[in-house]
């Protein structure tokens, strides 16, 4: 194959043609859809003398193709690969293309396509060219106007971003809409659909008094799942208009609903399409981590309204502008909706577990890359889960008040704008007298910064000095990296518990009971005065960098901090490395043979914890549940897959035997007393009944687990209780599996959780089961749902059966990576990157990952994207 071409931030430059309107006529019959595109062009102020007008085309059979009315003949332009490139055009003129498409036949779910009885849009980041000819950049705003043509009775919703200016009827049965977006936007927010969908029907009123219409279109047998979405819906807009200032600029909002969709959700102006799993809810079809998932994606599409859309990227290394920003705003709104401490704690799980491994990878990537070959491939962890990070700590250093301020600097100078992250940055800067210089070394700088702490205390002169030490390891193509600047949330415990002040060296005045301090170089030391006795250190609360933190605590240090830290951040993080510490320094005892134990005072904190009477039973459950194993594989050099899920293994029985009566006495105080409600109280409950009943499980008869299973009255009991038999080689397991498929065979997004539950099963023959499920009737290859869910979820979240010695998972995911390559580029690509940690196992398996690697490399035909997270993993 031909080595697609590398595309890099310096060479970016302005576009030497803008597209000022846009009007598209798009014509959908069964077989074929025609598509004519009337644009506006101006040659830029900037544009080099007689620079020719370059459209990008994917897919496209073009028909047509006039300038200013006049018919071009094939001397006139050159269309080679993907390039329409037009000479000599004048300073201002009219283009008119009629292109023809197969959107039936686009398995890809980019451009237009046609799944489940609808057709759909997904054009970020580069699916409009698949839609017709156009400049696809994210820098070229235009005006647009779409009238969308289609058959009344197969597809009576016709759909398109802003206000409906005219519909009606035309002959043989067809009808047509027109839609009109008053706000200039780029090509990746255009969408619109045709289809036959119910619409549930709600409105808003904005601070200012406006009543905006919002409509929800999901399939007919799903009008019944709304109603938490468009109450999150509602609560989003009102959160933005407080916390932000900002209103919704449309007078309609709708959202779409499709069971066949690339990602999560996508922010189109005012018409929003979204992966189902993000809408679709009631108590007796999800859980209560769907319905915290929706009121978050929900949200986060709202906000793109502003951090996204009316401010939105001059080129796409900036991505993080809006997913790092629109994320931490997300995240931001689900604390306050619910319980900021389990939020954070969730949010950082989740980064830990997917982000901190790709820096430690062949992708690793600022967040503003530097480079990429395939797009597609940068919607990372990197870029929104650590870009949000990097905004929170814009956020800790200047403070809420400031931060507000930065914000609304940002939006006055930028409305209407494609901007680069250097923009956010000043504004921040400008708004609030803060230089933040080194700090914009997050943006360009790769890596998670590795930070050492050492302790000293002077009993004679009451000094406590702690001395912080950062490394930023070498990622591909950057090494000899430059120290960061790192916000360090602190405070000091007392040998009782209570909190010191912080008194620095040279100041004056008593210090506070927690402050930042500002870290930005290799090595710096920070002198507490007036300590009358050694403290325990409460290092980094909630999270206050994305960096690994290495501190020499005792095991009886992590218990105190378990117990006592006022952060409740802190007391999960000390609860969790002690967990790691404890299996972790099992692994090589494993590998000799030796007898395992576990020492009484972790088993004594454990059951202080669980007992506990005042503490958030959520952050119980967060706390006591067990590192998984691939979050303890990320903390090895060389990850030893089968010491690790021995230790854990034993680790969790003899909790399980030694607390057997306190986790029983929990799990039935926990029991549900009442009607499904969704309150932050009752989701705690859940959560630490569920956790109680994973430990009892590994003590009881199957029976009381099928028990729980059977006594559900809600979707979160009924699969928590169905995750602990899939672990259970017993016969209550099969005839569970039996009983939910027969009862809810008819609901996709439940089997999509029957499917993951299978495939994350401890049982002996998963892998061989996952195959089997592969040929089940409801599993669909071209499904990303059903793809995540089955073959994602056994290769990413079952680690001790996927990395099985005969190589027979690696299989697995190649055939996988190799079968996607043809259908959907874009997951396939996603699929391989499970290959990306392969360099630290064993020489055996090793030597395995590589020769599928290697065979899908070699793959005929190999996308772009999926070339690219393969030739780097093999670098």
């Amino acid at each position: 194959m031909t080595e697609p071409v590398e595309k890099h931030l310096k060479d970016y430059k302005r576009p030497d043609f803008n597209v000022e309107t846009v009007e598209l006529h798009v014509d959908i019959c069964e077989t074929e859809t025609h598509v004519t595109a009337t644009l506006g062009v101006a040659k830029s102020p900037e544009a080099a003398e007689g620079a020719p007008f370059l459209l990008d085309g994917k897919e496209l059979e073009l028909l047509e193709i006039e300038v200013d009315g006049r018919t071009l003949s094939e001397v006139d332009y050159t269309l080679e690969g993907e390039v329409l490139t037009l000479p000599g055009m004048p300073e201002a003129f009219s283009l008119k293309t009629k292109v023809k498409i197969h959107p039936e036949t686009n398995t890809s779910l980019e451009g237009l396509y046609f799944a489940d009885g609808t057709f759909l849009t997904q054009c970020e980041a580069e699916g409009f060219r698949r839609i017709t000819f156009f400049p696809d950049r994210p820098d070229v705003m235009s005006s647009y106007r779409c009238t969308v043509v289609a058959d009344k009775a197969k597809y009576p919703v016709l759909l398109a971003n802003g206000n409906l200016v005219e519909e009606g009827a035309l002959a043989d049965g067809r009808h047509f809409a027109t839609w009109e977006d008053p706000h200039k936007k780029p090509s990746y927010l255009f969408a619109m659909v045709a289809g036959d969908l119910a619409c549930r029907k709600d409105s808003f009123t904005t601070a200012s008094g406006r009543e905006v219409a919002l409509r929800f279109y999901v399939d007919h047998q799903d009008a019944d799942k709304c109603e938490h979405a468009i109450e999150s819906l509602k609560k989003s807009m009102a959160w933005d208009e407080e916390t932000f200032g900002l209103e919704y600029d449309l007078d309609i909002y709708m959202v779409v609903a499709t069971h066949s969709f690339n990602a999560g959700a996508m922010e189109n102006k005012g018409l929003n399409v979204f992966n189902s799993k993000y809408v679709l809810a009631k108590p007796e079809t999800a859980t209560d981590t769907d319905f915290q998932n929706i009121e978050g994606v929900i949200g986060h599409e709202y906000f793109h309204n502003w951090t996204g859309n009316r401010v939105t990227l001059c080129n796409w290394f900036q991505l993080s502008l809006k997913e790092g920003l629109t994320v931490f705003r997300d995240q931001e709104f689900s604390s306050d909706m619910g319980s900021r401490a389990v939020k954070r704690i969730s949010d950082v799980r989740v980064l830990r577990a997917a982000q901190f491994p790709e820096d430690a990878g062949p992708m690793a990537h600022p967040i503003r890359p530097e480079s990429y070959i395939e797009m597609n491939n940068f919607y990372t962890a990197t870029v929104y889960n650590k870009g949000a990070e990097v905004i929170r700590m814009i956020h800790t250093f200047l403070g809420p008040d400031a931060f507000r301020k930065g914000m609304d600097l940002y939006f006055e100078r930028h409305d209407g704008g494609a901007v680069a992250c250097e923009e956010f940055v000043k504004a921040m800067e400008d708004a609030s007298g803060v230089d933040l210089t080194r700090f914009r070394l997050w943006y360009s700088q790769a890596g998670t910064p590795k930070v050492t702490v050492d302790r000293a205390y002077d009993a004679e002169t009451k000094h406590y000095t702690l001395t912080f030490t950062q490394a930023v390891p070498d990622t591909p193509g950057q090494s000899n990296k430059k120290p960061m600047q790192i916000p360090v949330k602190m405070g000091l415990i007392g040998a009782d518990g209570m909190p010191i002040p912080l008194t620095l060296e040279g100041e004056s005045a008593q210090g506070p009971l927690e402050r930042v301090l500002s870290f930005s170089a290799n090595m710096e030391s920070f002198t507490f005065t007036g300590v009358e006795d050694e403290p325990i250190p409460s290092l980094f609360r909630g999270f206050s960098a994305p960096v690994t933190k290495v501190v020499d605590f005792t095991e009886e240090e992590l218990i105190f901090l378990m117990g006592n830290d006022p952060d409740p951040f802190n007391r999960w993080d000390a609860a969790q490395q002690l967990f790691a510490d404890t299996i972790l320094g099992m692994v090589a005892d494993v590998r000799d043979d030796k007898k395992l134990s576990l020492s009484e005072p972790l088993v004594a904190a454990v059951k202080k914890t669980l007992t506990h009477d005042t503490l958030d039973k959520a952050l119980i459950a967060q706390a006591l549940t067990l590192p998984s194993e691939t979050e303890l594989g990320d903390r090895m050099a060389h990850i030893d897959v089968d010491g690790i899920h021995a230790a854990r293994e034993f680790v969790a029985d003899t909790l399980a035997e030694k607390l057997k009566m306190s986790w029983r006495a929990v799990f039935e105080e926990c029991a549900d007393d009442g009607p499904y409600t969704l309150d932050s109280e009752s989701i705690a409950r859940r959560r630490l009944k569920s956790l109680c009943l994973t430990y009892l499980a590994r003590v009881e008869t199957p029976i009381t687990t099928f028990e729980a299973f059977a006594s559900a009255t809600n979707m979160t009991d009924e699969l928590a209780a169905l995750t602990v038999l899939s672990d259970l080689d017993a016969e209550e397991s099969e005839k569970a599996m039996g009983l939910f498929y027969e009862a809810w065979k008819a609901d996709t997004l439940v089997l999509d959780k029957w499917f993951m539950t299978q495939a994350t099963s401890k049982r002996p023959g998963t892998l061989e089961r996952v195959k089997a499920l592969a040929e089940h009737p409801d599993f669909d290859i071209k499904n990303p749902n059903k793809v995540r869910s089955l073959i994602g979820a056994f290769c990413q979240g079952n680690p001790w059966h996927f990395h099985r010695k005969d190589g027979k998972g690696y299989d697995l995911l190649a055939d996988t990576v190799i079968t996607l390559n043809a259908i959907n580029p874009s997951i396939a690509a996603r699929m391989a990157s499970g290959f990306n940690r392969w360099k630290r196992y064993d020489e055996e398996r090793q030597g395995l990952m590589k020769a599928r690697l290697e065979r899908i490399k070699n793959t005929e035909n190999l996308a772009s994207g999926v070339f690219e997270i393969v030739s780097k993993a093999l670098i």
